[in-house]
């Protein structure tokens, strides 16, 4: 029997987190031959998983041999922001139900894309089913050591006197579009319940930057939601974005993002305060800690600089955090 065709010039495309098309060059005549396709995929870390392979050994998915592109979806459960190496064979099923299959073909290597806003608006719903009541607050508030705001004043020449967005780190969802790609200054605004004023601890340093709520955010702003996750604690964390209308962090969110009403979601809201002078009033979630992300420089003039009284809680940091990926409250079923 002549062999069946090796797979040729494959091509993955439409990438999204959980799934991707894949297509190959095939030899017209040979194809009324081919009953099945079988497709090897695995994490690029295990690199010399195919090279054990050979004809008679049994592929991880048997899929019919359908037209290509052929999209492949919930046969793994692909992760996403994750590198994966995929071999395929030709096959053609026998009248004693074995399988002739070809050679397998070259090793492709791709990488799946990060959560999209269908994912991300189901995590926004798990999220606000465990946000609770709002408090009321006036001010964010950053803390760092003592090196980091004396830079800040000492390279005036260089910074300004400001504050400089930095990459976001690989905290949180493993899926997050902005880790690793947005920029933007972490703010905190939770309060203490019985003094409604920020807490005397930080996992971050002792010298606290405080500034007026309405400096950040304000009629001006969008808020977009980032993140919510846990780390193997019964603390739960949502990241929120602030970016001022029409700059360069407000263009990146609106394509990744899903935006909130600033004067009424389940996180965070500014409103014009019915009352008195007529100001904004603003007020956080109780049961879930913001970490808020503010996505331009800032002036240290625009707040004040103080030493807080209470102590530095390293463990309760949440840098390069990794999410418990078995908490049923803060995870969605399309990987971790």
């Amino acid at each position: 029997m002549e062999e069946l065709p090796v797979p040729q010039n494959i091509k993955i495309s439409n990438i999204t987190c959980d799934s991707f098309k894949i297509c190959w060059d095939m030899e017209p005549r040979s194809k009324e031959r081919i009953t099945h396709y079988f497709i090897d995929l695995n994490k690029k870390e295990n690199k010399n998983s195919n090279k054990f392979k050979h004809k008679d050994v049994p592929t991880k998915l048997v899929a019919k041999a359908v037209p290509l592109p052929m999209t492949v979806r919930g046969h793994w459960f692909l992760s996403p922001r994750t590198e994966y190496t995929v071999a395929v064979q030709t096959a053609s099923k026998q009248t004693d139900g074995d399988y002739a299959v070809s050679e397998w073909s070259e090793i492709i290597e791709f990488c799946t894309a990060d959560y999209s806003t269908v994912h991300l608006n189901q995590l926004l719903e798990k999220a606000e089913v465990i946000a609770g009541r709002m408090l009321r607050f006036s001010v964010f508030y950053r803390n760092q050591n003592k090196e980091y705001f004396d830079h800040c004043q000492v390279g005036k020449e260089v910074q300004g006197n400001r504050m400089l967005p930095s990459v976001k780190d690989n905290s949180g969802s493993h899926g997050s579009p902005i880790s690793g790609k947005l920029e933007g200054i972490f703010f905190s605004c939770n309060t203490e319940f019985n003094t409604g004023k920020p807490p005397q601890d930080s996992p971050y340093g002792r010298h606290r930057f405080e500034i007026r709520a309405d400096a950040l955010f304000n009629p001006d702003t969008n808020l977009y939601f980032g993140d919510f996750y846990c780390m193997y604690t019964a603390y739960h964390y949502v990241i929120l974005v602030l970016a001022p209308k029409g700059s360069r962090g407000d263009e990146f969110c609106k394509q990744r993002l899903p935006a909130l009403d600033i004067s009424n979601n389940r996180f965070l809201t500014c409103k014009q305060n019915e009352e008195g002078d007529g100001g904004l009033v603003f007020h956080h979630a109780q049961d879930v800690i913001l970490e808020v992300i503010y996505t331009e420089p800032l002036d240290l003039a625009l707040g004040t600089v103080a030493e807080i009284s209470g102590h530095q809680l390293m463990s309760l940091s949440t840098v390069n955090a990794k999410k418990d990926p078995s908490c049923k409250t803060c995870n969605i079923s399309v990987g971790r």
